[in-house]
């Protein structure tokens, strides 16, 4: 019979804590409990290495303090005092040794690490493999039978029913009845008051179980035992429930996925290194390479080699047999490619399958499945509900498999992990996120199989980080809304952009002349090195600095600089290149775009980029759009709605500083925005101390700068330079703004503080934010970080509730038998293409559920608009 080993974490880290001499690392982190809890495991799994019933090994951990024990009774455990404090940190650290050793780390929220080990353990004996406990732990010992004994790690012994009874002075079945009846201090569970392990012994000894001890309590001679016992039934039986270990928790690991692996050496050496375990690296180093792992099948009993590498799948029938395993499995990773399809089940258990595109088998290579056939075979897997699916950016691969009628759930997608983990430290590549956290660069047919190493790591730290809600009920479910929204589209007016491109080289050919008018000759308007010669060398215009190369800056901000002098030409350009840019990147782009089969621009929305959780639109860009121009608002007016239907816009209405008066705490904001009173209006009344009837237009648009300035941490030469005014004068608007505003300026300031700490700051809703270089020695870069800190909590904020917008939107539509279709995130705004006759009910009821969708000291607004095209609804 195979054996597997379940080890209590728990319980042998306190132990190893208090048992071995204490130790620290270079940066005076405690590790001591970590380098007993690595010797065992290490030592535990070169023994299981060289005993053929090897077969599955799990670590075991407590998952938090509150179980459902406490809802039987709050006093349980109430009173323990907290771990000791340098054994707190080494926690994670013995997790993250169970990742190094490459063995399955189990925890489950609501159950102790004794209910999954009685749990796994009672599985096990259904799969006909022997089950040892790696633990001491006196709770445990109810479990020994036959075909389960205890291991003690630390004094290397075997306990088994002659240890019980030593123990308990009663065989394992009894165990728990003469705890209920003795209590347990250490968990405050009750007992009965008075009687001891001993006493308790006796009692089921005589009687034979609990219930008839206190069925017979009125016949035991000693009165103070038969009152106790008589006054303390009902304590009694809640002690048993509190003692009885649960065997029916549902196991998310399958068994298949604990199977015994071999260790990534340079993984393992690397963790070692980190801890200062020197005498342990020795060890590893000095190791014969282990032989590859036999396991058994918990469904079948047959063995199986655990492969070193992805398999190889090049026909039907192997392929069918590698899906009818993953059936047997509770987690699959998957990775798709034109290329080839991988998968694995388990660390170490993986398989890939070369794929070609012909249509016809009987043309394929040899070594060459179809992706019908493929997937053929993988769709009673795929589709299985009791299967978790994992992938990396899955939102292509749903939507690759679609085109296969092929749909999975549920599943997991280790890219959005990463991104809510980290956004803003890094990218979320697979390529990136493996040789980042598993230091390995990817092979052919290996995706999946890292993809599921991924998987175990980031879950974890999800939970640990307190963010698991923002990928759970913000970035996981929208997935299929973003597929639906990318398969969807939007339709085009092709003549009116064909038009527009026409109408757009005529302007263009215009202000080519006019800009070499007034240069006097002829040249590359689009070479900045020819335009700064021009400019700086023939002209005379004030000079600016000169790149590396020594040509002169030409960019935007040179150029709205000399336009602001009176330079005529300097604006001339300026309208060129912009002419230039909405010719080719938004007219030519956009009709290229279009798909020749649904007529409609298709794009693609990136769902972990920015750092502060926003959408971003490419091939082709839609968020990006000018809509403040004549000629960008022509360009909206070729995106059209399909004939019978108009295109819906719902816009939040300032959003970013209704959370800035949220966040912040500002009454006079609050007020104003309960009101509904012109926010700049108010600001403008509120700096200049004038009514809010003699604001002017000018003022007011001041105040605008101001406000919306603020959010971007806009310096006085910004806000000099954008309102045309001294950086004096800018800087005593910015001062009679904060002393107006006094909640704004503390509210930076404690954010700055928080991001300097932690660095990252959080939305609303608990997604972070990593502001990287809060901390940078240069000022420049710290500032601009700083700024960024600021803005990310609101921004993502923002971009959190728009999310929630989306996810409601499509069950709303469909609870109330509407059929508008959402078809693009554009910032604030979400564009819906909508039936005629439903276009005002729907418009009313999106509005009501975006106004509510979240609980702010200001009331959200989201304007409502609808027609024909998309510039009808600005």
């Amino acid at each position: 019979m195979k054996k597997f080993y379940l080890v209590d974490v728990s319980g042998f880290i306190f132990r190893a804590y208090h048992a071995l001499p204490p130790m620290r690392r270079q940066d005076g982190l405690p590790v001591g409990a970590v380098f007993g809890f690595c010797t065992m495991l290490m030592r535990l799994q070169d023994e299981c290495r060289r005993d053929d019933s090897v077969g599955l090994l799990a670590a075991i951990f407590d998952a938090g303090r509150r179980t459902f024990r406490n809802d039987i009774y709050p006093e349980y455990k109430s009173h323990r005092p907290p771990p000791p404090e340098d054994l707190i940190p080494q926690f994670p650290l013995v997790r993250e040794a169970c990742q190094a050793l490459s063995v399955v780390g189990i925890e489950q929220e609501g159950f102790e690490a004794d209910d999954l080990i009685a749990s796994y353990a009672k599985a096990g004996i259904a799969a006909g493999y022997t089950v040892v406990v790696v633990s001491s732990d006196k709770d445990l010992m109810q479990l020994v039978r036959p075909g389960i004994t205890l291991l003690d790690p630390i004094k290397n012994r075997s306990i088994d029913v002659p240890e019980v009874l030593e123990k308990f002075g009663v065989p394992p079945e009894k165990v728990i009845d003469v705890q209920a009846l003795a209590g347990d201090s250490s968990d405050n569970v009750p007992g009965v008051p008075g009687v001891g392990p001993k006493t308790a012994a006796e009692l089921i000894k005589t009687y034979g179980d609990l219930e008839t001890v206190l069925a017979r309590a009125g016949e035991i001679k000693q009165p103070k035992r038969r009152e106790a016992l008589l006054a303390n039934a009902e304590l009694a039986r809640i002690s048993k429930q509190l003692v009885t270990l649960r065997d029916d928790v549902p196991l998310l690991h399958s068994l298949e996925s604990l199977y015994l692996q071999n260790i990534d050496p340079m993984r393992l050496r690397d963790f070692l290194m980190q801890q200062n375990f020197r005498s342990l690296v020795t060890r590893l180093d000095n190791a014969k390479p282990a032989p590859s792992v036999l396991g058994s099948s918990p469904s079948t009993g047959q063995k199986v080699t655990v492969p070193q590498g992805p398999e190889t799948i090049t026909t039907q029938k192997a392929l069918q047999s590698w899906a009818q395993r993953g059936l047997q499995t509770s987690v699959v990773a998957i990775s798709l490619t034109k290329e080839d399809i991988s998968l694995a089940f388990a660390p170490g258990v993986s398989c890939h399958i070369p794929l070609d595109t012909i249509a016809q088998p009987q043309l394929l290579p040899s070594n060459k499945l179809s992706p019908q056939q493929a997937l053929l075979a993988l769709g009673p897997l795929l589709r299985d509900p009791a299967i978790l699916k994992v992938g990396h950016n899955l939102k292509d691969d749903l939507r690759a498999l679609e085109r296969y009628d092929v749909a999975i759930a549920p599943y997991a997608d280790t890219m959005l992990m990463s991104y809510v983990l980290n956004a803003g430290k890094h990218t979320h590549g697979l390529d990136e996120l493996t040789m980042r956290y598993l230091n390995h660069k990817a092979v052919v047919g290996e995706k999946a199989d890292l993809i599921l190493k991924l998987y175990e790591l980031f879950h974890k730290e999800l939970a640990k980080n307190q963010v698991a809600s923002v990928y759970e009920m913000i970035e996981r479910p929208l997935i299929p809304v973003i597929i639906a929204m990318e398969r969807a589209g939007i339709a085009v007016d092709q003549r009116l952009l064909h038009s527009l491109g026409q109408e757009f080289d005529q302007g263009l050919s215009e202000l080519e002349k006019q800009i070499w008018q007034s240069a006097g000759h002829d040249f590359n308007i689009g070479s900045p090195k020819q335009l700064g010669v021009v400019l700086f060398d023939e002209l005379n215009l004030p000079q600016p600095k000169k790149t590396k190369t020594g040509s002169y800056t030409t960019d935007a901000d040179t150029l709205e600089a000399l336009a602001a002098q009176g330079f005529t030409i300097a604006q001339q350009v300026l309208d060129w290149r912009g002419l230039a840019k909405l010719k080719t990147t938004y007219v030519d782009g956009l009709l290229a775009a279009i798909n020749k089969t649904t007529g409609r621009i298709h794009t693609s929305y990136s769902m972990a980029v920015a750092a502060t959780g926003r959408l971003s639109s490419s091939d082709p860009n839609l968020q990006n759009i000018p809509i403040r121009t004549p000629n960008g608002r022509k360009i909206r007016a070729a995106f059209i709605a399909k004939p019978g239907h108009q295109l819906l816009s719902l816009d939040y209405s300032q959003i970013e500083l209704r959370l800035l008066a949220h966040v912040a705490n500002v009454d006079a904001l609050i007020d104003a925005f309960r009101r509904g009173q012109d926010i700049h209006t108010r600001t403008a009344s509120e700096i200049f101390g004038l009514p809010l009837d003699g604001v002017d237009a000018d003022l007011r648009r001041k105040a605008k700068a101001i406000n919306f300035g603020i959010i971007y941490g806009i310096s006085a030469y910004g806000l000099g330079q954008q309102l045309g005014i001294t950086n004096t004068q800018a800087a005593t608007y910015i001062k009679a703004y904060f002393e107006h505003y006094p909640g704004i300026e503390a509210y930076m300031e404690k954010t700055k503080e928080f991001a300097r700490k932690h660095g990252y700051v959080t939305t609303l809703f608990g997604r972070r934010c990593y502001t990287l270089g809060v901390q940078d020695t240069n000022a420049v870069a710290r500032q601009f970080a700083e700024r960024q800190a600021i803005n990310a909590t609101l921004q993502g904020t923002n971009a959190d509730i728009i999310k929630k917008a989306m996810l409601r939107s499509p069950g709303l539509l469909h609870q109330h038998r509407l059929n508008a279709k959402l078809l693009l995130q554009v910032h604030d705004e979400l564009v819906f293409e909508v039936p005629d006759a439903e276009v005002a009910t729907t418009g009313s009821l999106l509005q009501k559920m975006m106004e509510s969708i979240a609980a702010l000291r200001v009331p959200l607004s989201v304007g409502v608009k609808a027609g024909r095209n998309w510039s009808e609804v600005e």
